[in-house]
């Protein structure tokens, strides 16, 4: 059987950058890191993470926490949560994405200019996800966030709208989702002269993987997709894979491997998302030998 991992599988930049901070501090002698929340949705390497001295809290938590290091992992976090790190007299690192810092700049700008025809700014993106709440709360911006269709009840299509989005969602969508806005807005704009500002505040990381995975999953007989199942830059990629191959399953570790998937193939892709560790994609391709050998050593028997 032939196998092979995908060459641009793994961490993004992002994420290399926070947990390359992270282990840096630690080995500059501060021990515990406290992170809040997850550097990164995969639970094993956020367990990794833990087992070199990085602890991870809720804000809830951390108002407890004095004299310590505080970690920003790289969604970012709200104003507040630095306001309540520096008056507690902990020493902050932020290992908040450069693209995320971006879209909070890009956020800010498109207030001001629909504060100044009565507009509206709007996030497509996932409200309870981390990067949105720290985009509403570093901005101090009034964002109305379209998670899917049906929120686009909250917008008066009669106003101008500047529209963004979190920067883990596909390109496509955001697209799609804009066509829809343009056309309810068509009802009460001439063509050529309505007001809607397109920001496409997307990761051309995260685009050009989706690209890439839909030619790498069409070489294969099976595809192994790693990911942590609470990912939500996981469950876009995952969908890119299942579309273009049928047979795509999802794994979060390898116990969830199946000999079963492999009984028919002869070739075999392994990728993962932005969220996955090389180390993980390298571990199954080694999991998924070892299983092929032991199935066919008991045929044999």
């Amino acid at each position: 059987m032939y196998i092979e991992i995908d060459d641009t599988s793994g961490f993004c930049y992002g994420v290399k950058n926070t947990i390359n901070l992270a282990e840096k501090v630690l080995k500059d002698g501060f021990q515990p890191v406290y992170c809040i929340g997850a550097i990164v949705h995969n639970d094993r390497e956020v367990n990794r993470l833990s087992s070199t001295g990085v602890k991870f809290i809720d804000c809830t938590e951390l108002e407890k926490i004095h004299h310590s290091v505080i970690l920003i992992r790289t969604h970012g976090e709200p104003a507040s949560t630095f306001d309540l790190i520096k008056k507690n007299n902990n020493l902050c690192y932020d290992g908040t994405c450069p693209i995320v810092k971006t879209l909070h700049k890009k956020v800010r700008k498109a207030n001001q200019l629909m504060d100044q025809i009565n507009g509206q700014v709007v996030l497509y993106g996932k409200k309870k996800h981390p990067e949105v709440i720290g985009i509403i709360g570093q901005t101090a911006v009034n964002v109305i966030v379209v998670e899917d269709l049906t929120d686009l009840e909250q917008l008066d299509f009669t106003r101008p709208i500047s529209l963004l989005s979190q920067t883990t969602q596909q390109v496509e969508e955001f697209y799609k989702l804009g066509a829809i806005v343009k056309q309810r807005m068509s009802q009460f704009f001439k063509e050529g002269e309505i007001p809607l500002t397109m920001i496409n505040s997307t990761c051309n990381h995260v685009k050009q993987r989706a690209n890439h995975l839909k030619e790498f999953v069409r070489k294969f007989e099976t595809i192994i997709f790693i990911s942590g199942k609470n990912s939500s830059n996981g469950k876009i990629l995952y969908e890119v894979c299942k579309e273009n191959n049928q047979q795509t399953h999802w794994i979060d570790n390898n116990s969830e491997l199946d000999i079963n998937w492999f009984h028919f193939s002869s070739t075999v892709g392994i990728c993962g998302a932005t969220s996955t560790p090389r180390w993980q994609l390298e571990e199954a391709s080694g999991k998924i030998k070892l299983l092929i050998t032991d199935y066919e050593g008991n045929q044999q028997d």
